[in-house]
């Protein structure tokens, strides 16, 4: 076999080495290679294609939100990042600049977009003149740069993949209400199609967005207890209207600044997948997003009938809905077996003359490990279909159980440092002083994620012991 096609099972302890473990995966499952350029990857066809699907779902809730697509150049000029100060201080360290184009000097540089606020302010000053323009609500799928010092495949890379929407509108609060609208469309999302269980809230001011007047987060639970932030939501008030002369005259005839905010999730989703779900064999992908829902392993295959067997299976499968594979590689069924468990491929099927003669198939489950043949293959849509909503659920309830175990209170910044150190997040008081929350970070390695709105009950702040203005979820992360 060519070396490209050799399956290498060997990769780290998840428990002993989990960083190792994390790298392990994603290149021996072919999700990712590394890219010539130092920060950079290539996102191989099955990665590829669990960002196809985490896409496709994502992009029919924003269109059945009204949101449209539209795509916004690559480059952008380096006045545009600076017309709002916040935003450009926010972005320097990680800018790439293009100087020189065609042999000659650029007379202004540009910027490869870290982000594209302000590309997007500016066209849309072009685009709204009155209130009958709004809302505007806009969405890019795209690429974008950010220079990265530290990088991992999915985590932080120099450039990356995402989608960012954008919107303009009439007032303060239809603009607030969308940007939490957003965050509670992420959650959803991550539930019903990631299987992942989130924790939701307003950031601190050191951790919102540069130039925004409020961050909301998206924090998720990785299987060491870190946090992975895995998606932002951010209301803008006017400072970008302000910075890009986006107006309009209201049902009054009076001009007015519009209001903005914008949204974003990027392939860091897959990375979040992996430590999530994954388990000492490999990935575990939920099947919403999994690129093979099911693969069927021809066993004796070279006996009559079997390989037609497992064709007509596949078609069936596929005419309901699944995304199928059959493996008809010359490989052992062991070698197949333990291929597809690394890969995470939810559901197996186990298919030989036996099996064909007793009308039944032989059925694994990737999340629990567990195999049956008391399959009929002629109830095979409709049990596989059930099987894989099965799994979904399954696969929620593992890690919200996880997440709930591992939430733990703090009173102190020594009980938040045993938390952390443990493996979990931990929920304590804070003043609302910059002081403290850096005091937190440098005592143990931990930041704000996200506030806990829902249940504002610790009392005092667990650096300085005033009393708490907020309750907050801390943690080291990703």
């Amino acid at each position: 076999m060519a070396k490209d096609n050799q399956f290498v099972s060997q990769i780290a302890d998840i428990e002993a080495d989990f960083p190792q473990w994390y790298t392990d995966v994603v290149l021996k499952t072919k999700l990712v290679d590394y890219g010539p350029v130092k920060g950079t990857m290539v996102i191989r066809p099955y990665g590829y294609a669990i960002w196809e699907n985490i896409r496709r779902e994502l992009d029919d809730r924003f269109k059945a939100a009204g949101v449209e697509n539209a795509y916004f150049p690559l480059l952008i000029p380096m006045s545009f990042m600076t017309k709002e100060a916040e935003h450009v201080e926010g972005f320097a360290p990680e800018v790439a600049v293009v100087t020189h184009a065609g042999g000659a000097k650029l007379e202004e540089p540009l910027v490869v977009r870290p982000t594209s606020e302000t590309i997007i302010g500016h066209m849309m000053g072009k685009w709204v003149e009155s209130w009958r323009d709004l809302p505007l609500r806009q969405n890019q799928w795209c690429n974008v740069m950010r220079w990265e010092k530290t990088t991992r495949p999915f985590l932080r890379t120099s450039e990356f993949l995402w989608q960012e929407g954008h919107g303009v509108f009439e007032s303060g609060e239809e603009a607030e209400s969308e940007t939490l609208s957003m965050l509670a469309l992420y959650r959803e999302f991550a539930k019903n199609v990631l299987c992942m269980p989130v924790l939701t809230g307003r950031k601190t001011e050191k951790e919102k967005f540069a130039g925004a007047v409020a961050t909301f987060g998206m924090e998720a639970m990785m299987h060491d207890g870190k946090s992975l932030q895995s998606g932002t939501t951010h209301y803008m008030g006017q400072n970008f209207a302000k910075a890009f002369n986006i107006q309009f005259t209201g049902k009054d005839g009076a001009l007015d600044y519009g209001y903005t905010m914008s949204y974003g999730v990027s392939t860091r989703l897959i990375g979040a997948l992996i430590m999530t779900h994954g388990d000492a064999r490999g990935l575990v992908l939920p099947p919403p997003v999994a690129p093979v829902q099911v693969v069927i392993v021809p066993i004796a295959q070279k006996k009559e009938g079997v390989l037609e067997a497992c064709a007509a299976l596949k078609a069936r499968l596929q005419k309901a809905g699944m995304r199928v594979k059959v493996d008809d590689t010359d490989n052992s069924p062991g070698w197949k077996f333990n291929e597809w468990e690394m890969k995470g491929v939810p559901v197996r099927i186990e298919l030989g003359p036996r099996d064909i003669e007793n009308g039944k198939m032989t059925v694994f489950r990737r999340d629990t490990l567990e195999k049956s043949d008391g399959y009929l293959l002629s109830e095979a849509e409709e049990r596989v279909a059930e099987l894989l909503g099965e799994i979904s659920a399954a696969l929620y309830a593992k890690a919200e159980a996880r997440m709930k175990e591992r939430i733990v209170n703090a009173s102190s910044l020594e009980e938040l440092l045993r938390g952390v150190d443990g493996g979990n997040f931990v929920r304590a008081g804070w003043c609302g002083e910059r002081a403290c929350e850096d005091k937190v970070k440098e005592f143990a390695q931990a930041t704000a994620r996200v506030f806990d709105e829902e249940h504002n009950d610790m009392p005092v702040c667990l650096c300085c012991g005033k009393k708490a203005a907020h309750t907050v979820f801390f943690a080291r992360a990703y």
